[in-house]
């Protein structure tokens, strides 16, 4: 199934996020500029209220007189946009501006309390006013009247200042999404070069141009690279056992083969030669595809339980060896795992074990236990002890000819704990017989 490449998705998540971002910021500062200019007016239509308050009078018989000049120029001029007016509550009089000429703007009567302030957008007549009324209980002398004053604004002013200053926030918001749409794709650029490093070198190693990735990279991808570089050893090195065992197979087999044909031209040795080159023929194929079918070291195994492993193989060489009446004992915690194949640790265990069963007395202890980084398997035996300690793990030597089995076995472990990068000891046992030591690095 195709998907998104990781260039696509970034760009278009850092896209999502940026474009919402800065609309979410541009509609957050045009609002508060918006607020901020309407806060303007209604403080500015404020002032107007109090200089009308400074210019009104009773007369004597309590009627409201005002200057012709009230101090504010557009009050004075018919239709000019800002309109006031004083309502008389006690006479039901009201006094407007002259600019309120030719217009019907929303001027209140009633409702506003004394001493109240009431800051309002008014839509009247088919258009929008900003409007501003004061309630005040006026006295003058010995008379007092309960007025209402108002000054409304028509809106488009408001509205043109709000919609220039939108216009020109959206702009530069418009331009700085771009800038910064543009700097992240060189920025995404730039931080997958790495990515593309790594693509082709792994293209030159399967070209055999390269053998591995060699590259330094950021902490974020040597982790990958040192993976795919162990995982690129550990088949060549696969692919080199196969290779390796195909070759000494068909290289080793050739002897048995030419003694064979010898021997059927004298019929009476016949029977000897079978046996014996038929029973050498098996060691070396049991050997070749023993080292050939070894797991080696893996990083992206899971740890196997070794507990279990080994009680297994206890238990089978218990019955194999009855009638000796040895006595196995194996020490193994039972939380130690360790990242190895479980046909391997077979391999290993049983052929070790076994080994240790024939030449056994009496006892035979298996132990297993993490030392540091290492994990240490260690096996012993009471019997006689390794008279060689160095041809035994070669191919075709056994301590004894008198013992049945192949001679291969310890050469088989020998080369499966190498493909672990591991370490393999004969020695002498606290027991007084064999002891082998195998020692696998962790992985």
């Amino acid at each position: 199934m195709n998907s998104y490449s990781i260039r696509a998705r970034l760009l278009f998540g850092a896209a999502l996020v940026l474009v919402a971002f800065l609309a979410a910021a541009g509609f957050a500062v045009n609002r508060a500029h918006a607020d901020s200019v309407r806060a303007a007016h209604f403080s500015r239509m404020q002032g107007t209220v109090y200089l009308l308050l400074a210019r009104a009078e009773l007369d004597g018989q309590g009627e409201l007189v005002l200057p012709p000049d009230v101090g504010e120029p557009r009050l004075a001029v018919p239709a000019s946009g800002m309109y006031a007016g004083i309502h008389n509550l006690a006479r039901k009089e009201q006094w407007r501006s002259a600019s309120v000429l030719g217009t019907d703007p929303p001027l209140r009567r009633d409702g506003v309390e004394t001493g109240e302030w009431l800051n309002e957008v008014v839509t009247h007549g088919g258009r929008d006013y900003l409007a501003v009324s004061f309630g005040v209980k006026w006295e003058t002398g010995k008379r007092a009247a309960p007025l209402v004053i108002t000054v409304a604004e028509d809106a488009s002013e408001y509205e043109r200042e709000v919609a220039i200053f939108a216009r020109t926030l959206w702009a530069w918001l418009g331009g700085a999404t771009v800038l910064l749409l543009l700097a992240q794709v060189l920025l995404l650029e730039w931080a997958l070069v790495p990515l593309k490093r790594v693509a082709i070198e792994i293209g030159r190693i399967e070209a055999g141009t390269q053998s591995r990735i060699e590259g330094s990279y950021p902490t974020e991808i040597s982790g990958l690279t040192d993976n795919l570089n162990t995982l690129v050893a550990q088949e060549r090195d696969r692919q080199g056992r196969y290779k390796e065992a195909l070759s000494f197979l068909a290289h080793s087999l050739k002897t048995p083969l030419a003694v064979l044909r010898n021997a059927l031209q004298s019929p009476q040795d016949l029977p000897v030669a079978v046996r014996q080159q038929v029973k050498r023929m098996d060691e070396i194929v049991q050997h070749q595809l023993g080292r050939a079918a070894a797991g080696g070291a893996s990083r992206f195994s899971t740890p196997l339980p070794l507990a279990p492993v080994l009680a297994r193989v206890r238990d089978a060489l218990q019955k194999v060896y009855a009638e000796k009446e040895l006595q196995f004992t194996v020490h193994c915690p039972a939380d130690l795992a360790w990242r190895i194949d479980e046909g391997d640790l077979f391999e290993v265990m049983g052929n070790v074990m076994d080994n240790a069963a024939k030449w056994a007395k009496s006892q035979v202890a298996a132990s297993a236990m993490r030392d540091g980084g290492r994990l240490v398997i260690e096996v012993q035996d009471d019997g006689p002890g390794f008279s060689d300690t160095e041809s035994v793990l070669h191919m075709h030597v056994r301590g004894d000819e008198r013992v049945p089995g192949h001679g291969v076995g310890l050469a088989v472990v020998n080369d499966i704990v190498r493909s672990y990068q591991g370490k393999l000891k004969l020695g002498r046992s606290g027991m007084g017989g064999g002891s082998v030591r195998i020692e696998l690095p962790a992985s």
